[in-house]
């Protein structure tokens, strides 16, 4: 039986090969640090063994980074509208032998953009995730994959869409300033003027948020708060929201209430399902087909994944997640090594976890912890490693 920060005991000792792929510890260690701590760590007591890095990420912020070191792809810099219309700088990847570009949301339409007293979903829109997508349009991609966490708006995408020639027209025949407020006074959705290749470009959405469109699950309700906005601006939000998935049904026929994610970010998950006829897949499952993942790990003993905490909901679509289903599939085992853990010996076992150790359990608090994360993942990589030449 598992015993946590140990192994089972063994006499026989072979050449291992090991995989290590963990997501970045937000605040502390990025992927890359991890792997490069860990692999000299078991070198040190494991010289034999044979190590691939794969880090990986869920299709949030840092995916870029993490797609880089894998696909060598170009980092495309323009200057875009921020969720306010202001002028801002924004970069995403492009991968040029594959024709595919991935574009962080985040990047032009973020709430990291705006400060403090600016931050308010009511008025902000995704206009400038637009710019973003038809800049690489232009550049030739085939496909385009698009990460949606962090965003700054609650305007159902209407702001990226208006960027690609999508107009929203009120009921005096006037066309509205795609953000959150005017959603309820859209009338009609003119796509004369929308370009022309955009049915050929294949995209696919990074989404691991379930919740639907409107309703006290929706995106108003949910996410609003942290948003900015108001109580009454929620309420009025909610409203539009549910407008304008009345007329993508009668317009478009689709249903995208019925669609788990057409909430997240603030509405992008419906929006990039009318407008762009995206699929919404998990973040961590695109990330894996792209670099070829299930096909990387063939044939290795241990995975050695991890990120900052271990719980319940890393365990309902995140990077874990997908370590532990693409493991699981081949029969190889899962070692992580996590800042915290919350989930008991019994939990871990269930979910095919092998063994378990976290910074917390060497550091002084939590700050220690976080300030000095690559010394204690180095003692971590050192206890397991000995464990296996018991």
């Amino acid at each position: 039986m598992l015993i946590f920060g140990r192994t089972k005991s063994t006499n026989k000792f072979k050449q291992m090969k090991f995989i290590l792929a963990p997501d970045k510890f937000k605040g502390s260690l990025t992927g890359l640090q991890f792997c490069k701590i860990v692999e000299q760590t078991i070198k040190m007591i494991l010289p034999d063994s044979e190590i691939l890095n794969l880090p990986l990420s869920d299709g949030g912020d840092g995916t870029i980074e993490i797609l880089e070191y894998h696909l060598k792809g170009e980092l495309i810099n323009l200057e875009v509208n921020d969720p306010l219309f202001r002028t801002t700088k924004a970069s995403y990847l492009y991968i040029d032998n594959i024709k595919t570009a991935f574009i962080e949301m985040a990047a032009a339409s973020g709430l990291a953009l705006l400060k403090a007293e600016e931050q308010n979903c009511y008025y902000t829109t995704t206009i400038g995730t637009g710019e973003v997508i038809l800049d690489a349009i232009k550049r030739g991609v085939k496909t385009i994959i698009l990460g949606i966490g962090g965003s700054a708006t609650n305007d159902c995408g209407v702001g990226m869409a208006a960027a690609l020639g999508y107009k929203f027209i009120d009921k005096n025949g006037f066309e509205l300033s795609p953000i959150g407020k005017n959603l309820s006074k859209i009338h009609h959705i003119k796509t004369d003027n929308v370009i022309g290749n955009l049915n050929d470009i294949e995209f696919k959405v990074a989404c691991d948020v379930k919740n639907p469109l409107h309703g006290l699950q929706g995106a108003a309700y949910i996410y609003g708060p942290q948003k900015g906005a108001s109580k009454e601006e929620i309420a009025l939000l909610d409203n539009g929201l549910k407008h304008i998935s009345k007329l993508f049904s009668e317009q478009f026929n689709k249903d995208v209430q019925i669609i788990k994610g057409s909430g997240a970010a603030g509405g992008m998950g419906a929006g990039s399902i009318v407008f762009l006829n995206a699929e919404l897949q998990s973040g961590i499952d695109l990330v894996k087909q792209l670099i070829e993942f299930d096909k990387k790990i063939y044939d290795s003993d241990w995975i050695i994944t991890g990120e900052g905490k271990l719980d319940s909901q890393t365990l309902s679509g995140k990077t874990i997640k997908g370590v532990l289903a693409s493991a699981k599939a081949k029969n190889i085992k899962v070692a992580t090594f996590c800042g915290a853990l919350d989930l008991d010996e019994n939990s871990s076992e269930n979910f095919g976890i092998h063994y378990t150790d976290a910074v917390i359990n060497y550091s002084k608090n939590l700050d220690d912890a976080i300030k000095n994360s690559e010394k204690y993942v180095k003692e971590i990589a050192i206890n397991f490693a000995k464990s296996l030449i018991k």
